[in-house]
């Protein structure tokens, strides 16, 4: 097998300044169902894939490096169905999350779209296909 053979996108490691706060994001206000939990490692179920969130720091492999505050590492996009985009601008903002770009309609993408940040500062979409 080479590396044409990749198939599938298993699991997405968040490098965390902020685990705790994190961790409550995705587990309070994204309401991601929890797989494993542990101080330094928390893995949520999304779908068939995992999100996962780690310190930033040194570890067995390597030294993350700095992050720069205010600055995205990733986008993250989650597909909902159409009607789902405007609810979840709701739920969000009765949460008090901060919305970068309410719901939009990109008409080149066949998309409706809603942008926000987790607490790393990742940039967040909710999107849907029309």
């Amino acid at each position: 097998m080479s590396l044409g053979g990749i198939c599938n996108l298993d699991y997405t490691i968040l490098l965390c300044n902020r685990m705790g706060e994190t961790r409550a994001f995705y587990r309070d206000i994204m309401r991601f169902p929890i797989e494993t939990d542990l101080e330094n490692w928390v893995s949520f179920r999304v779908g068939g894939a995992l999100l996962t969130l780690r310190p930033r720091g040194t570890w067995s492999v390597c030294d993350d490096g700095k992050s720069v505050p205010g600055s995205a590492a990733i986008q993250l996009a989650f597909r909902v169905a159409l009607p789902e985009v405007d609810a979840c601008h709701a739920e969000l903002l009765g949460k008090g999350v901060p919305i970068l770009r309410g719901p939009t309609d990109l008409a080149d993408w066949r998309h409706r779209t809603l942008f926000f940040r987790d607490p790393e500062d990742n940039v967040i979409e909710i999107y849907a296909e029309y």
